[in-house]
């Protein structure tokens, strides 16, 4: 039998009524070392998303080995059936008559490429998932509208419940307790 879960604790969520308040505590906050840290806006904000040394993603990377290789199928599938297992000469053109394979090798390596962006985007961003800790804070719902938001999650390497407290309290703005369900 397992263990009840006593500490439902996910980590801290510091709201700002500025902009400019909150792309500097992100970038205090990434200074001091953290890494497990996330912003929230209204409205995106590229300053913010570099203070939190946001990268790039694997997404366009996925996408383009997606497309090659639809690509690859769509021709070598064409070739295959063309040349090699019901070869039939039609107005004694060649069997590899490559012109007439372009346009289904143009949509099935767009097929590819598509399948491939929005379930590695679903995959990459570990969704569906249709509720996260955050919403649990007060005054959440603001960060559609008017608040900005960094938190920083209790799963970081450094994350020292008291230490990690008193910094964000030194950086201004309101500390929230976020809980997990």
């Amino acid at each position: 039998m397992s263990e009840p879960i006593t500490d439902r604790f996910w980590g801290y969520l510091v709201e700002y009524d500025d902009v400019d308040a909150a792309v500097d505590a992100a970038q205090s906050v990434y200074d001091e070392g953290y890494r497990q840290i996330d912003a929230y806006s209204p409205y995106p904000v590229e300053e913010l998303s570099e203070a939190i040394g946001f990268h790039k993603t694997k997404l366009p990377l996925l996408v383009l080995i997606a497309g090659i290789v639809g690509a690859c199928v769509g021709f070598g599938l064409q070739y295959w059936v063309s040349v090699i297992e019901y070869p039939i000469n039609v107005a004694g053109r060649p069997m590899n008559s490559w012109p007439q394979f372009i346009p289904i090798t143009f949509e099935v390596t767009i097929l590819f490429a598509a399948f491939t962006a929005v379930l590695g985007m679903l995959a990459l961003n570990g969704l569906p998932r249709p509720h996260h800790p955050v919403f649990n804070a007060p005054n959440f719902k603001l960060a559609s509208r008017d608040r900005f938001f960094v938190a920083i999650k209790g799963d970081d390497p450094i994350f020292d419940r008291e230490g990690t407290r008193k910094f964000l309290e030194g950086l201004g703005g309101k500390l929230v307790e976020v809980e997990d369900e």
